[in-house]
C-alpha cells in the first residue's frame, strides 16, 4: 500500500523533465491521494456492509494494481494524474478496512497486530523511496526509467492478492456450513452485513467518541505530512547537503518503525489510558528543538520518527479498540480517516504558506507545536475506556 505513494517523491524531477513541467507543479501530485482518501473513506463502510470486508479489500488491491499500471502507462500526461486518483481511491478503501479486519481476525491482539501493520507500512514505504531511483537508472532513465520504477512499486501486489484470495476461499466452507444458534451470530456473520446495521454509517458522525478519534487521527496525520514534506527543505536551509538531508529523512522513517512497534509494549495495565496523550510529546520536543537548536537536527529527527510511528499506530489502534465489533470499527475508520486525511492535506500547505510569508521557519514550527499540544489534550480525552455507538 505505502510503496505506491512513497515511491513518487524521489522521481519527481525525472517526471517533471519528461513531461515538460516544474517539480513544484508536480508537488500537487502528493496531495491527490490525500484528497481522494478524504472523499472515498466515508463510502467504504457501505461497500463492506453490502459485500463483506474481505471481498472489498481484494477489489481494492486489484484496483491498486490497475491504478499503478495506468499511472505508468506511456502516452498522455493525464495517465499520471488519473492513475494516481485510482490509486488514492483503492488505498482509501484499504486504509479504512484494515483496522476493522484486524479487529475481526485478531480481537485479542489488536495493539500487537496494528503495530506490526503500521511498522510494515513504514518499512516498505521507506524501502520504496530508496529503490525507485536505482530502478529508474537501471531501466535507462528518462521516460522509460521513471515509468518502470513507478510500476515496480506494485511488485508485491500479485503475492498479496494470491494470499488474500486463498483466505477468501478458505473461509467459504465456514460460511456455507454455518448454523444459526439462538442468541449467537452464525460464522457467516463475521463478514456479512447482519453485523453492520445501516444506522452505523450515519450515527457515527454524531458520536462524540468518534469525533475524538477523528481529531486524534487528523492531528497526527497533519503533523506527519508536515514533517515528511518539509523536513528535507528545512535541513537544506540549515546548510546540510542533499545527501545529509536525505539521511535525516531516512532516519525519520526508520525511527517511525521503532515507534510503531513500541505501542503494544506500553499499552498495558493502568498506563494504557495515558499512552495516547504521551505519544505527541515527541513531536512537541521536536518542534521546540528545531526552533531553539536547529544545529542538533538529527537528534530532533529521532524524536520525530519515534513519535510519528507511535502516533499512527496509536490512531489505528484506537479505531479498533473504541469499537465493540468490526462493523462499528469499519464505520469509525471511514469517518475518522476521512476527517484525518482532509486535515492532513491542509497541513503541509499551511506549513509552507507560513514559511513563505515569514521567510523563516519559526511560525511554521509553532504551528507544528500547536498541533502536537492539541493532540496531547485530545489524547487525554480519547484515552478513556469508551466505545462508539454505545448508549451513554
Amino acid at each position: 500500500m505505502r510503496a505506491t505513494i512513497t515511491g513518487v517523491g524521489p522521481l519527481l524531477t525525472d517526471i517533471a523533465d519528461d513531461l515538460g513541467t516544474s517539480t513544484a507543479a508536480l508537488g500537487a501530485l502528493a496531495s491527490v491521494p490525500l484528497l481522494t482518501w478524504a472523499v472515498v473513506s466515508p463510502l467504504t463502510h457501505g461497500l463492506s456492509t453490502r459485500f463483506g470486508m474481505t471481498r472489498v479489500v481484494l477489489w481494492a488491491m486489484i484496483a491498486l494494481g490497475a491504478g499503478t499500471a495506468w499511472r505508468s502507462w506511456p502516452g498522455a500526461a493525464a495517465n499520471l494524474w488519473l492513475g494516481t486518483v485510482l490509486i488514492g481511491a483503492a488505498l482509501a478503501v484499504a486504509n479504512v478496512l484494515m483496522p476493522a479486519v484486524v479487529k475481526r481476525d485478531f480481537g485479542r491482539r489488536v495493539p500487537l497486530m496494528m503495530s506490526v501493520y503500521t511498522a510494515l507500512l513504514g518499512g516498505v514505504g521507506a524501502l520504496a523511496s530508496g529503490v525507485v531511483v536505482p530502478i529508474s537508472i537501471a531501466a535507462g532513465g528518462g521516460a522509460a526509467g521513471w515509468r518502470i520504477a513507478l510500476a515496480a512499486t506494485s511488485a508485491l501486489l500479485p503475492i498479496a492478492i494470491a494470499l488474500w484470495v486463498w483466505v477468501l476461499v478458505a473461509a467459504r466452507p465456514a460460511r456455507t456450513s454455518a448454523v444459526a444458534v439462538p442468541g449467537r451470530l452464525p460464522a457467516a456473520a463475521t463478514d456479512a452485513a447482519v453485523v453492520a446495521p445501516a444506522h452505523r454509517s450515519t450515527g457515527i458522525w454524531r458520536d462524540p467518541t468518534a469525533w475524538l478519534v477523528a481529531a486524534y487521527m487528523g492531528l497526527q496525520s497533519s503533523a506527519f505530512y508536515m514533517l515528511v514534506t518539509w523536513l528535507a527543505p528545512f535541513a537544506a536551509a540549515q546548510g546540510r547537503s542533499a545527501v545529509a538531508a536525505g539521511f535525516d529523512v531516512m532516519i525519520f522513517q526508520i525511527m517511525s518503525i521503532v515507534g510503531s512497534l513500541a505501542i503494544p509494549l506500553v499499552l498495558r495495565g493502568r498506563a494504557k489510558r495515558w499512552v495516547p496523550a504521551a505519544a505527541p510529546v515527541g513531536v512537541i520536543i521536536t518542534a521546540i528543538g528545531l526552533i531553539a537548536a536547529p544545529e542538533l537536527l538529527t537528534i530532533w529527527v529521532l524524536f520525530a520518527g519515534l513519535a510519528g510511528g507511535a502516533l499512527l499506530s496509536m490512531s489505528l489502534t484506537l479505531i479498533a479498540e473504541r469499537a465493540r465489533d468490526h462493523a462499528a470499527s469499519s464505520a469509525l475508520s471511514g469517518m475518522s480517516q476521512s476527517v484525518g486525511y482532509l486535515f492532513a492535506a491542509l497541513g503541509p500547505v499551511t506549513f509552507g504558506a507560513l514559511h513563505a510569508w515569514s521567510g523563516g521557519w519559526t511560525w511554521s514550527l509553532l504551528l507544528l507545536l500547536a498541533l502536537a499540544a492539541a493532540e496531547l489534550a485530545v489524547g487525554l480525552a480519547v484515552g478513556r475506556d469508551r466505545f462508539v455507538l454505545s448508549p451513554r
